[in-house]
């Protein structure tokens, strides 16, 4: 788009001369009012207008009043300021060329309510709505549509500039490109249409209105302002998706025949050629063209996204990448290119996937769709020497089987770098350098969450990748690849759990940020598209190290198998072998511990006046279960319970009802507050239970079980009857956890001796209404209130940070050391490494515990499934 055709006069535009000084001649009509006496003159119905008098009165100087303020015009005695409301008319028109100082009334009030002076130079001034804005116009091609702006502008305070610079604050388009246009664009000044102008004007009666206001600020053109866009080559839900995007952004849709179409964006991936029918005057860009305008809230330039370069560069031949204004870029995208789709051939070579083993699947866990080239660019840091190398990689003829899964270890974790290095130079720096800038896309919290566990994993793979490298590049059957392993085994404990504990925080937040925030979606969409991202997305690229050590350890287990017990290798790689997976046991581990901690947080939020001693970090949840009291020993016969079992101790409260809300002693709404679903009853030290009977089952007595304890003030026992709360939960799988969490809580081995069972009759425990009389109603009663039953991985409603959807393959079958015993206890959520080797990894995996109890009335809130918990 052509600039403007309207030429500026110097005497219009330019309110201050390069060094912001004001004009000689504003400066000579200040230094001549300033020798005179000050008077204010009231013009027309002003004179009656109470709030204008008294403002005028704050300047301490005399208040005159006039019609039309004639007789005043040739005073020379007095500097007089005019005060009008009307800024046009015979009036207005007659005190402006005598060269007198006009305000309107906004100005006289905003000056008086803030103690500043009144404006002292010639020009008119009705508010300050655009005090200290510098404008810039572009695509006008009226004259009298651009002089009336620059008019008002004038009148609201503001300053108009011909050329752009870094002083222009805003830039008035009528049209997208240009040059003002993308200057614009490329340093983000914001381009307003003109309707921010005449908005402005509308509301100039308004005290203390700003033209940079949210309000104001919503006349800014979209991106896509006057753009009828047809998109070619896309799948039915992205397009419908980037239509969407276009609507919000001010363009249009259009088919592609339309013959309004301006803009067809090409799927580069999925189209060779450019598409028939287009019109011929609209532009074909890449898709990166309308994310990048989306991002930077403007009009990309287009010469920048043609899809007909984008083609010339791919089919030109090496060597030969064709002469253009822009030769440089294409050239140095061509390289990139041409190294990327080396880096293709290489590792789809035949060679390396003639043999088929057992690892062969989880092999290439770790590789994106389309490999990445981790050395398209020399940045700093360790990959700036690891180019892709096919005489590293490529087996000799009639290699050894432990040299080719060699290979493959050094392969896959060459692309596993790839990946990391792509997120670090792709998505976090860029983020990052924006931040620093101001031009924010996420705040220095959000990139924490999201980035702020990997470079630890990123560091100690590029060093351990460079070892592997050198083995390869040197290669002798002897070569021991144990050893590199278990040098690098410390720093992968430290690096991995911090990540893999946090990864559903990052995805949320990730997923999050994604959808509130449309430069950041738009952001990206744009490295999506890049060949160094495969067209993955940041969420599919950040489960990449969850998969990463499984799929070492498969390797390393493949490559013992071919290591002969003569070689001085196999001690090493079976010591780094059971490393690895010491790795991921104290990983699993680790994230299992801390969930539980936060799982604490949650119950001690829950239960009202829950005592403090309750959140110890050397504390962890193991189960919840609903009873209903059978006696009077705590809370009363037939009330409903909750017990909360923990490492050591358990906490039993009451449930209430429903969770209300109660004014405070004020009574007032808006004081109203949650009451909280639990009510703290008391503290049961696992130490003090001394015997957990099951009561046999008969006709009128189901799911009811004692607990036996000692009272250490009263040096005496107590026995406390419950009943499960609904008739389906398992009795005895609770009874069995709950012992055995007593003996490790009193440091003994014989489980079997805390548990017992007896008749009721033996106990003297009276349950001849349980069914039939009316603890039975109240126990029907209770069952419909209560939230979920009791299960091995329920926990209140609001336990929501213990949920853990992700998978986590750090479980382990192996029974290595007795360190790593725990490794058979997997998470609820996890897979074992079997698994992975077997199936393709997916990003999430759904687990449902055996001892769930899904509820089937209508009254009861679905289960939360606590998939962090070990099944003990």
């Amino acid at each position: 788009m052509e600039e403007s055709s309207i030429c500026f006069s110097t005497s219009e535009t330019n309110d201050t001369n390069d060094t912001g000084e004001s004009n000689n001649e504003d400066n000579v009509f200040v230094q001549h009012r300033s020798c005179v006496r000050t008077r204010i003159c009231l013009i027309g119905d002003l004179q009656n207008d109470d709030r204008i008098v008294e403002a005028a009165k704050t300047f301490d100087v005399p208040i005159v009043f006039s019609e039309t303020g004639s007789e005043f015009l040739n005073d020379g005695s007095c500097d007089t300021i005019f005060v009008t409301r009307e800024f046009g008319g015979p009036v207005f028109d007659a005190i402006h060329q005598s060269e007198q100082r006009i305000v309107g009334p906004t100005v006289l009030l905003d000056c008086a309510e803030k103690k500043d002076d009144l404006p002292k130079n010639s020009r008119p001034q009705y508010c300050r709505a655009m005090l200290g804005l510098n404008i810039c116009f572009t695509g006008f091609r009226k004259r009298e549509d651009l002089n009336r702006l620059m008019q008002l502008i004038h009148f609201m305070g503001g300053s108009i500039r011909k050329d752009m610079g870094s002083k222009i604050t805003h830039l008035i388009a009528n049209s997208r490109g240009g040059d003002k246009y993308l200057y614009a664009a490329t340093f983000r000044v914001p381009i307003m249409s003109e309707a921010w102008v005449h908005a402005c004007w509308e509301q100039r009666n308004v005290v203390g209105m700003s033209a940079v206001s949210p309000e104001m600020m919503s006349y800014k053109h979209k991106p896509f302002y006057s753009a009828f866009v047809s998109f070619f080559g896309f799948p039915e839900e992205e397009r419908q998706h980037m239509t969407e995007v276009l609507l919000e952004n001010g363009g249009v849709a259009v088919d592609l025949e339309d013959p309004t179409c301006t803009h067809v964006v090409v799927d580069e991936s999925a189209v060779q050629n450019v598409p028939e029918k287009t019109p011929a005057k609209a532009f074909v860009v890449k898709v990166e063209w309308f994310w990048s305008s989306v991002q930077n809230e403007a009009c990309a330039a287009e010469k920048e996204y043609l899809f007909e370069d984008y083609l010339e560069e791919l089919m030109s031949p090496q060597g030969k990448i064709s002469s253009s204004p822009q030769s440089t870029s294409s050239a140095s995208r061509a390289r990139k290119r041409k190294r990327l789709r080396d880096g293709v051939r290489l590792v789809e070579s035949p060679s390396i996937h003639k043999r088929r083993s057992s690892v062969s699947d989880a092999a290439f866990l770790s590789m994106s769709g389309s490999f990445l080239d981790c050395s398209t660019n020399s940045e700093k840091g360790a990959l700036q020497n690891l180019e892709l190398d096919s005489s590293i990689v490529t087996p000799q003829k009639g290699a050894s089987p432990r040299h080719q899964v060699f290979l493959e270890l050094v392969q896959t974790e060459q692309n596993y770098v790839g990946i990391l290095h792509t997120i670090m130079m792709l998505f976090k720096d860029p983020l990052e350098e924006m931040t620093e800038k101001g031009d924010t896309l996420l705040n220095n919290t959000e990139l924490k969450i999201i980035f702020g566990n990997l470079p630890p994993i990123y560091e100690v793979h590029s060093n351990m990748l460079l070892e592997l490298r050198e083995t390869a590049l040197h290669w002798k059957e002897e070569s021991s690849i144990g050893k590199i392993i278990l040098k690098y085994v410390p720093e992968l404990t430290r690096a991995y759990p911090s990540f893999v504990n946090f990864f559903e925080n990052t995805k949320e937040m990730l997923v999050k940020c994604d959808q509130t925030k449309p430069r950041f979606h738009a952001f990206l969409k744009i490295c999506q598209t890049r060949p160094e991202c495969g067209r993955q997305s940041l969420q599919e690229l950040l489960i990449r190290p969850v998969q990463r050590l499984p799929s070492i350890s498969l390797l390393l287990s493949d490559i013992l198998k071919h290591t002969s017990k003569s070689n001085a290798d196999h001690s090493a790689l079976e010591q780094a072998l059971g490393a690895v997976r010491e790795v991921m046991t104290h990983i699993n581990e680790d994230k299992r511990r801390t969930e539980g901690q936060l799982v604490i947080f949650d119950i001690f939020n829950e239960i009202e006046n829950c005592p403090p001693l309750l959140v110890s970090s050397h504390r962890s949840f193991i189960v919840r279960c609903d009873v209903i009291e059978l006696a009077d020993g705590l809370s009363g016969r037939g009330d409903s319970l909750v017990f909360f079992l923990f490492s050591d101790t358990m906490e039993v409260c009451k449930k209430r009802s429903k969770a209300f809300k109660s004014p405070n002693v004020t009574g007032s709404l808006h004081s109203m507050k949650m009451t909280k679903p639990y009510k703290h009853i008391c503290l049961l030290p696992l130490s003090t239970i001394k015997r957990v009977i099951d009561i046999q089952e008969t006709n009128d007595c189901r799911n009811a079980f004692c607990l036996r304890c000692r009272n250490n003030q009263e040096f005496s026992e107590r026995q406390y009857s419950f009943a499960m709360a609904d008739e389906e939960a398992d009795k005895m799988s609770f009874l069995r956890t709950l012992c055995r969490q007593i003996a490790n809580t009193v440091c003994r081995t014989d489980t079997e001796s805390f548990f017992s069972t007896q008749d009721s009759s033996a106990l003297d425990l009276d349950t001849s209404d349980v069914v039939y009389g009316s603890l039975s109603k109240a126990f029907k009663r209770t069952k419909q209130k209560v939230g979920r039953a009791f299960s091995f991985n329920k926990t209140p409603s609001k336990l929501k940070r213990a949920v853990s959807t992700m998978m986590s393959p750090f479980g382990s079958t192996s029974n290595l050391t007795p360190a790593s015993q725990l490794a058979q206890m997997r998470l609820a959520s996890c897979n074992n490494l079997n698994e992975l080797g077997t199936s393709p990894v997916k990003s999430e995996t759904s687990y449902v515990a055996p001892m769930s109890v899904q509820p089937t009335r209508k009254n009861k809130a679905p289960p939360l499934n606590v998939s962090s918990l070990r099944r003990l």
